[in-house]
């Protein structure tokens, strides 16, 4: 049995399909989480914008629009609709913490609030791409910070993985990662800096000189975006994957990327940078991938007899 996270256990039951479910949010009819997620983009507008919003002033509206819920229940839902940005990929509200429970329904109707707002998500993008490259232009923070992966951490995945990527696949997260070049782009140079950056720091200017962005200057079919080195001289070869959601946002990998990593096993590594949007964090896996991520077949060439 899968284990059950977060304060919500004791609310806990199964549905007919044999999901975990919150008693206390289950009866949550499409109006009332369009409602909520609604007011979620709102106070997550104002945040990235920098303008202050009162979350109290939020709930007490929220309460007119709501008769049958209660403060706590929105609470809990705000947090759980957090959840729901890190399953997408997206930017979530800071002050609300992700509360992690099985709600489908309100999951599609974030997808529902993404969907009909396609110009959030670009100008968010845009925006978290400027911002890096203006602190690229004045020095600050070069060097990245780079944690382990979560699967070296003890602690097991906050919710049942396939749940996870169902719910990324159907709004196909990783996808639409892949297809921003810009956002792509905004991460390798970041990580370009923090290698040239580390190797400066430690005396070696002159394996800094001769780091290379690969897939700037060959294209992508190297099968790593950066050729650096360690300090001592040995090479590194470095695919980059980007995200503006949490840690465990799914990404796409190539045969071709596969295939390199396997034959260059001691210098070929993934680095994964995430919350890319407010302050870029990362963590770096090394082969075999398959000790760290589930590969999923999404697609197949298909050649004519």
């Amino acid at each position: 049995m899968t284990p059950v996270y977060g304060s919500l256990k004791p609310l806990l039951h199964f549905d007919k399909r044999g999901l975990k479910l919150s008693m206390a949010d289950e009866d949550w009819d499409d109006t009332e989480n369009d409602l909520i997620v609604a007011d979620y983009f709102a106070m997550l507008t104002d945040e990235l914008a920098g303008r202050r919003y009162n979350k109290s002033e939020h709930r007490r509206n929220l309460l007119e629009l709501l008769p049958k819920r209660n403060n706590s229940a929105i609470e809990f839902k705000h947090r759980n609709i957090s959840a729901a940005m890190d399953f997408l990929g997206q930017q979530r509200i800071d002050g609300y913490k992700s509360l992690y429970s099985y709600q489908g329904s309100l999951v599609d109707a974030v997808i529902r609030w993404l969907d009909a707002n396609p110009e959030w998500t670009a100008t968010n993008h845009t925006e978290a791409v400027d911002e890096v490259g203006n602190s690229l232009k004045d020095g600050t923070d070069a060097v990245l910070w780079i944690g382990p992966a979560p699967t070296y951490s003890n602690e097991p995945p906050p919710v049942d993985p396939k749940f996870a990527a169902a719910v990324a696949k159907k709004y196909d997260v990783a996808q639409r990662d892949a297809r921003n070049r810009a956002l792509g782009k905004a991460g390798e140079e970041r990580v370009l800096l923090h290698e040239k950056t580390v190797l400066q720091n430690s005396h070696r200017s002159d394996l800094a000189d001769k780091v290379r962005w690969t897939a700037m200057e060959e294209g992508d079919g190297a099968g790593f975006d950066i050729f650096s080195f360690e300090p001592d001289g040995r090479e590194r070869l470095i695919e980059v994957k980007t995200t503006n959601g949490w840690d465990r946002t799914p990404f796409h990998i190539t045969r071709n990327e596969i295939a390199v990593a396997e034959a260059n096993r001691d210098t070929w590594h993934l680095v994964r940078l995430w919350n890319f949007s407010r302050k870029p964090r990362a963590f770096s896996i090394c082969p075999p991938l398959d000790a760290h991520v589930l590969l999923t077949a999404t697609s197949f060439l298909a050649s004519l007899h």
